[in-house]
């Protein structure tokens, strides 16, 4: 594994060298331990290395900028589902912190995961110059080389400010295919760094999908949030006509905010689902609406 590990960095490095389909085959090899089956894809993660390749609608590429996003959804689903933007900037060294509430939230308008984002709940605690660290470091990084997610191969970098929304907020992620929120995926304990996840349904049964929910014990569960059925709903409204996507919203004392759109969730090298929950996924995922 750690040979493989280096080798995958090696093949990073020099992505440049390899048209799409070699360097995912090689990538999905190293990461994965298993062939890529571009030809017949099956599985989840296999048919989202194809959509990587096949899929070039370029409204992927207004909704995966995080900024871009927010006129879209107000548009589609309401601005109130919208968290308040605070300003935009070219670079850090551009923003205007006088201009900021005492509580805010810094993310890069491109970036996957955590990796862009920083939290100040205290302006005169705030540490500009890791917050400067990170975020800088956030804007040098492109994913499209890296991993060939072609809805973010155009996107103009950017650093924006929104309302700060409150501690220890719970991600939940829905898996939609073409219009059906089929499930959704609980992130927990992200701010303390050691981040859950658990998988439920509709009836807010756990599903073990994933390493973490097969390992908890009988009766585990987490609460359910009244306005559970709104995001649902709003998930498979905004889903619809997409093979597949991940929605991402946030509940907040009940009320639903939008969080962001993911089509390749792991970029499509997620080893944490089962290999009966990847085949299952994949199953459900329609190539022929591309």
């Amino acid at each position: 594994m750690q040979e493989n590990d280096f080798l995958s960095r090696v093949v990073m490095k020099m992505n440049f060298l390899f048209p799409d389909h070699i360097y995912l085959k090689l990538l999905y090899y190293l990461i994965m331990g298993k062939r890529l089956h571009l030809s017949n894809p099956k599985t989840m993660n296999e048919k989202l290395q194809w959509l990587k390749i096949a899929q070039r609608n370029p409204l992927l590429t207004t909704l995966v900028d995080k900024l871009s996003v927010k006129d879209y959804v107000a548009k589609t689903i309401g601005s109130e589902y919208v968290c308040p933007l605070l300003g935009s900037w070219d670079s850090f060294d551009d923003i205007d912190f006088s201009s900021l509430p005492n509580q805010f939230v810094l993310k890069t308008n491109h970036s996957g995961g955590n990796t862009g984002v920083v939290i100040c709940q205290d302006k005169s605690l705030f540490d500009i110059k890791e917050a400067r660290e990170k975020l800088t470091s956030s804007m040098a990084f492109d994913i499209f080389p890296r991993y060939r997610e072609w809805p973010y191969k155009n996107i103009r970098k950017k650093i924006f400010a929104e309302q700060f929304l409150g501690e220890d907020i719970v991600d939940y992620k829905f898996y939609c295919f073409n219009g059906d929120a089929d499930c959704v995926l609980l992130c927990i304990d992200r701010q303390k760094g050691d981040p859950k996840f658990y998988f439920f349904n509709r009836e807010w049964q756990l599903l073990r999908y994933n390493k973490r929910g097969k390992e908890a014990p009988e009766g585990f569960t987490l609460p359910k949030p009244s306005n559970m059925d709104e995001m649902f709903d709003l998930a498979s409204r905004m889903s619809k006509g997409f093979p597949f996507v991940r929605m991402d919203f946030y509940d907040v004392d009940g009320k639903c905010y939008f969080g962001e759109y993911t089509f390749y969730p792991a970029s499509g090298f997620d080893y944490n689902r089962l290999p009966a929950t990847d085949l299952y996924f994949g199953e459900k995922i329609d190539l022929s609406l591309i």
